[in-house]
């Protein structure tokens, strides 16, 4: 019997607790929090099982944090509140020795930077704790790091060339709207682009480098080159890669959005006075932004997203794609969310389910692609998130 506290009430904890609430014989108790309690109760409801439980948390105050954890005496956290927020956490996982969770890299509020240095700090508190922090265990990163792993453990003796592709091929019938939050999407598409090639580090002004990509029942999408925050374990992990880089796609009309949202200043992240009292500029933007909650109802296509690997099997070369396509409707029919809250909300259950297991369980803060890949990936098949694998094929790249 385990018990998890989940952090966060958005789409993907909304997904999250939705797969954790059809596993009872794996996820015991479940309790949601987050700073608005009305939206936990929202999930439970929906959810309709007396297994899960509501609260209210401020995840940017330790103490709250530490009382709550306290008082409910979960096995592990799962973090799926914003970024700024997962040091915070873990601090109060650390105060009170519980296992640690999260999709997404911690970013400081006050600059647009994606890095892991602040998190994998942690690694000899935890260490000593003899506590597991599992990082990044969303899709992108999260499976997309698994995968990596899986293709690094049965087909490849060593990894030269990766290329993460990332697809969205919906609708939502929005003239623009976000897939996850609006303030976190966007200083993450607006930043440089930054990938890895023999090495080092090549920086690229946004959207720089681009060209179409096919993608598996979507056909031809512009993709683009953007920095993201896998790449930085994946280089360190896989030493034997001469190339990393991570691909988005992006329509035309959204990034014309981009552009005059930035022309005009409202992707800003410094405060700005208006009517005698201080707002950021990009967190007044979310305010007015269609919530990516609601996008689902009418979200139609799909999404895909995989990695395309070049490298030596046995002396001789060898290319290899492995990915997912999600459905938007089948998401929402199942969840009442989008494609991207679920293919995020999935990983994140399927990863808490491989702690709890004792499967990814040891002390210290790992990506989880420092992880055997195995049970992880039969679970992507089993609950909702079914991979293909491509071999020797033409990757594009």
């Amino acid at each position: 019997m385990s018990k998890v506290l989940l952090i966060g009430a958005g789409g993907v904890g909304t997904v999250v607790a939705h797969k954790m609430a059809a596993l009872p014989e794996v996820f015991s108790e479940i309790l949601i929090a987050s700073r608005t309690k009305a939206k936990c109760d929202a999930i439970a409801e929906r959810i309709g099982s007396k297994r899960v439980k509501t609260a209210r948390v401020d995840a940017d105050n330790v103490p709250e944090l530490v009382k709550l954890i306290r008082s409910f005496g979960p096995d592990i956290v799962v973090n799926v509140a914003l970024p700024y927020q997962d040091l915070h956490i873990m601090d109060a996982c650390l105060e009170t020795g519980v296992a640690y969770l999260d999709t997404a890299n911690y970013e400081p509020p006050e600059e647009a930077k994606f890095e892991y240095s602040w998190q994998w700090a942690y690694q000899e508190r935890y260490r000593k704790a003899g506590l597991t922090a599992i990082l990044g265990c969303g899709f992108d990163p999260g499976v997309t790091s698994v995968f990596t792993a899986y293709a690094a453990k049965h087909h490849f003796d060593e990894i030269h060339y990766l290329d993460i592709v990332d697809c969205n091929a919906g609708d939502h019938g929005k003239p623009f709207a976000t897939n996850f939050n609006p303030e976190i999407n966007i200083r993450e598409v607006t930043q440089k682009g930054k990938y890895w090639e023999n090495g080092k580090w090549v920086y690229t002004e946004p959207h720089e480098i681009h060209k179409p990509l096919n993608y598996p029942g979507i056909g031809p999408k512009e993709s683009y080159v953007i920095y993201h925050e896998e790449l930085e374990s994946l280089v360190k992990n896989f030493p034997t890669l001469k190339r990393a880089r991570f691909w988005m796609t992006f329509g035309q009309e959204y990034l014309t959005h981009l552009r005059v949202i930035q022309n005009i200043g409202m992707a800003g992240i410094e405060p700005v006075m208006f009517e005698g009292r201080e707002i950021v500029p990009i967190q007044f933007l979310k305010a007015v932004l269609p919530n990516p909650g609601d996008l689902g109802e009418n979200y139609k296509g799909w999404t895909s997203i995989g990695c395309r690997i070049k490298g030596i099997k046995d002396g001789r070369g060898k290319t290899y794609y492995v990915y997912n396509n999600c459905s938007h409707e089948e998401a929402y029919r199942e969840t009442g969310t989008q494609a991207v809250s679920y293919t995020t909300g999935v990983p994140a259950a399927i990863g808490t389910m491989m702690y709890l297991k004792g499967l990814w369980k040891q002390p210290g803060v790992f990506n989880v692609e420092e992880f055997d890949p195995d049970p992880f990936m039969e679970q992507l098949n089993l609950q909702g998130l079914p991979w293909v694998e491509l071999h020797d094929v033409d990757l594009e790249l």
